[in-house]
């Protein structure tokens, strides 16, 4: 009895532990099985998705005289993207490439993790000043259960628990997973928030950071905090059109929003344990009976892959073949910026190269040192404290790290980002439709919900405080 008691509590950790390393294992198998070298048509796509968006540049649509939105190079490298896969008579862009490219962001959400760490590191000063309006703000992750009763009203049923309880990315799924199961319907929950969210998450909290820098009169470093909801892309995407705003605040506003990331990395999954995913069980308790419907359906024909990526552990560890595979990858993402930057910036390709170079081996050594200690620390935690170290002034590295890394934009980084999440979520479109306008409506209140009450807690910390 004593050994089959053992052999479940081992079963049940190594199950933990192939969760939390499933979108690493996933990465490291899409880039081992098409060799980056062989893949020079996906890159050659996004280079030129990347110049045609800065030529383009950013655009300030006015709807009042007082209110305007922006639409950035990134929007336009994720739509042309996205255009491209479903166009089926392109071959250069099928379902190997948006493989291949959905492998590599994880290596490339990296960058811009290394990116934000260093302008933490530069500001690390007046980081310390605002520290209790970065640590509060993070109750704003609570603001996801506004759309609970929404959720229950357009006849979602346990799927809200999971659709609602955070913001739904990563972390958040497997602790759903792990407590409910896969088939359960809170995981079909968090799993359709997931998927709406890596689709439209990214243009949409964009379009809200700046409608809601004309609409609300908080400071900018509040909505700066607001950007980091534990999603790097999302995040970067919230901070670009504050920075286009705010130029003269820009390595602050980088900082804050770097900083703020991370703590909802490294929080915010218990704060969604501890605090969210009991207060949503106790609504959906309460609501169920009074505004339940129960006739939305979220299907889950996608169970068979997720749970294919529990049962193989052979991509862990490091390996020489996946540093030159990484590095590879990380040298055309790097020419690609690059002339992204010259394009859009006028800054010299060569200090730009530098810079990406710098950035791009802080994300290799993140990456390597997940894989080198045997202790759960995700990789994006040893980039961001790689980041922040070296630019922290006083450092032996702080001058040098700072002045290249200041020459490369992050909205350029953004754009070759998503021209590859572009071509990548092309593959789940189908799934997309499938989930319907009512789990797009619930997931577009989640991202608002955080976004807004985050922004709002960090305003009143701020000035409470006196910092504003």
């Amino acid at each position: 009895m004593i050994i089959s008691e053992n052999q479940k509590e081992k079963k049940k950790y190594t199950k933990r532990r192939l969760k939390h390393y499933q979108y690493r294992r996933k990465a490291d198998r899409a880039i081992k099985k098409r060799p980056p070298w062989k893949e020079y048509h996906l890159h050659i796509i996004v280079l030129v998705l990347v110049i045609i968006a800065m030529f383009i540049g950013i655009k300030e649509i006015r709807i009042t005289d007082t209110i305007s939105f922006l639409l950035l190079p990134l929007i336009y490298a994720l739509v042309m993207g996205l255009a491209l896969y479903l166009i089926k008579s392109i071959k250069w862009v099928g379902p190997s490439q948006a493989k291949v490219a959905e492998g590599v962001m994880v290596l490339f959400i990296g960058v811009l993790l290394s990116k934000l760490a260093i302008s933490s590191g530069q500001s690390i000063e007046t980081i310390f000043h605002v520290g209790p309006a970065l640590i509060l703000q993070l109750l704003g992750d609570l603001g996801t259960l506004i759309a609970l009763p929404v959720a229950l009203f357009l006849g979602f049923r346990r799927e809200v628990i999971g659709m609602t309880s955070s913001i739904c990315r990563e972390p958040n799924l497997g602790v759903i997973i792990d407590k409910y199961g896969f088939k359960s319907p809170e995981a079909r929950g968090v799993l359709a928030i997931f998927v709406i969210g890596s689709i439209i998450g990214t243009p949409f909290i964009s379009f809200l950071s700046s409608l809601s820098v004309s609409l609300l009169p908080y400071h900018p470093y509040a909505f700066a905090m607001a950007s980091g909801i534990g999603s790097a892309s999302m995040n970067a995407a919230a901070l670009v059109p504050l920075v286009h705003m705010h130029p003269a605040m820009e390595t602050q506003l980088e900082a804050f929003a770097g900083c703020s990331n991370i703590l909802s990395f490294c929080l915010g999954i218990y704060m969604c344990i501890f605090i969210s995913l009991p207060i949503a069980e106790k609504l959906y308790k309460w609501l169920s009976p009074r505004i339940g419907k129960g006739n939305a359906i979220i299907g889950n024909d996608s169970d068979s892959d997720e749970i294919k990526e529990y049962n193989d552990d052979s991509s862990d560890g490091l390996s020489l073949g996946k540093l030159e595979r990484w590095s590879v990858m990380l040298l055309a993402f790097s020419i690609i910026v690059t002339v992204g930057n010259v394009i859009g910036y006028h800054t010299s390709p060569v200090d730009s190269f530098i810079a990406m170079l710098i950035i791009s081996a802080i994300t290799i050594v993140g990456m390597s040192l997940e894989r080198i200690f045997p202790v759960s620390i995700p990789s994006i935690i040893y980039i961001s404290l790689i980041g922040l170290i070296l630019a922290i002034p006083g450092m032996p590295t702080s001058e040098f790290v700072t002045h290249y890394a200041s020459q490369v934009e992050l909205t350029t980084i953004c754009t070759a980002f998503l021209a590859y999440v572009g071509i990548a979520i092309g593959k789940d479109w189908d799934e997309f439709k499938r989930i319907g306008w009512r789990g797009l409506i619930v997931a577009l209140i989640v991202i608002s919900g955080t976004y807004l009450c985050s922004a709002t807690i960090a305003n009143i910390t701020l000035f409470v405080t006196g910092m504003i």
